[in-house]
């Protein structure tokens, strides 16, 4: 299997059970609130869910790939400095990062394809 293939993969089933905790979880409720986007919660966790789903569809679409793993990316891009902006320590901001580095590297792959 493909390295690319396996992070395509890996990214979108980890955002779409992210997206989908976010709508349901306790815990990641409070996590919003924390955050300060609270209100912001339902939009954020559905455009996971369909920018995930975006990423699978992708491996047949490219230019749907490319859009999904850019919306990712700058997501991740602004999900690192709220928490940079909350004081987070590294641990809890090094899974924004770890996530933005992957969707930049699909991104890359995408546009190479």
């Amino acid at each position: 299997m493909d390295i690319a293939l396996i992070i395509i993969i890996f990214s979108g089933i980890s955002f779409i059970i992210y997206g989908l905790n976010s709508l349901y979880s306790k815990r990641m409720i409070s996590e919003f609130e924390r955050w300060g986007f609270s209100k912001y919660r339902k939009p954020i966790s559905i455009f996971q869910i369909l920018a995930a789903s975006g990423l699978i569809i992708g491996l047949k679409l490219n230019f749907i790939l490319t859009l999904s793993s850019l919306g990712l990316t700058i997501m991740m891009f602004f999900a690192i400095l709220v928490r940079i902006e909350i004081n987070d320590n590294i641990s809890r901001i090094l899974p924004a990062m770890t996530y933005f580095m992957l969707n930049a590297v699909i991104l890359y792959y995408s546009t190479q394809i």
